[in-house]
């Protein structure tokens, strides 16, 4: 009786052909990409003021103008006696980590109610520790 040397691949090309079609139905579905097309920016950066005027929403939800605690009810009349009811300044708008997505949208439109349209958020970058305006 003769061994047969032959190794029978007709099997393993098999189990390869159903593992490639497995994988090339699944490789879509576990991706979580929205394809945008985001466009340039060839915006100048804008020159800063002199005297930016800084809104810092604390920890405690406490709102301070400078470095002057403010209460909400207060905010516009502080605003208008800061910026001589100039509604087009820039308000540069802080917040602590650890405040909501839902206060600093109540914030911001209690700067809207008052008037002030122009709000620029302010982070600081993770290497350079700058504010980021």
């Amino acid at each position: 009786m003769d061994e047969v040397a032959d190794i029978n691949v007709t099997p393993f090309i098999d189990v390869i052909l159903v593992l490639l079609i497995i994988f090339m139905v699944a490789a879509p579905l576990s991706t979580v990409d929205v394809a945008v097309d985001l466009p340039t920016s060839n915006a100048q950066p804008q020159p800063r003021p002199d005297k930016p005027l800084y809104l810092t929403v604390k920890s405690d939800l406490t709102l301070a103008f400078g470095e002057l605690p403010v209460v909400r009810e207060a905010l516009a009349g502080t605003l208008d006696a800061q910026t001589l009811n100039d509604r087009e300044q820039r308000v540069f708008l802080r917040a602590d980590q650890a405040v909501s997505y839902g206060e600093l949208m109540k914030v911001m439109n209690l700067l809207r109610s008052a008037g002030y349209l122009k709000i620029a958020l302010v982070g600081f970058e993770d290497m350079g520790g700058t504010p980021l305006r």
